[in-house]
């Protein structure tokens, strides 16, 4: 079984936010979140809120043991691009890009070993 969150449409650009989720990829759910508490930066705080929210559907929906969980995946994709213009010299516009992500966390639990 696996639980999953999604925040979407996220206010920042996926470039900033590929690093935090690289370093939570396969680790256990409490050192993953000790990992993006002590990360400095806004993008560890928005990553360890929806690695808190798979952790919340894992144990309140699913029936899953928080201590037995890991991080399986992690992305930042790109979302919606809002474009804006800024006048420039001369008459000219520059283009201004506001980039937007999609943050996705799936919990799995650790397999036991049955003897």
């Amino acid at each position: 079984m696996e639980a999953k969150a999604i925040a979407k449409y996220v206010k920042m650009s996926p470039i900033k936010l590929k690093p935090v989720t690289d370093l939570v990829r396969g680790k256990d759910l409490n050192e993953a979140l000790t990992i993006l508490k002590f990360t400095p930066g806004k993008g560890a705080e928005l990553v360890e809120k929806v690695v808190k929210s798979a952790a919340a559907n894992a144990e309140n929906n699913l029936d899953m043991d928080p201590d037995n969980l890991y991080v399986a995946e992690v992305y930042a994709n790109q979302g919606p691009t809002m474009k804006r213009w800024r006048a420039g010299a001369q008459g000219r516009a520059f283009s201004i890009l506001k980039r937007s992500s999609h943050i996705g966390v799936t919990l799995k639990e650790k397999e036991t070993e049955v003897q």
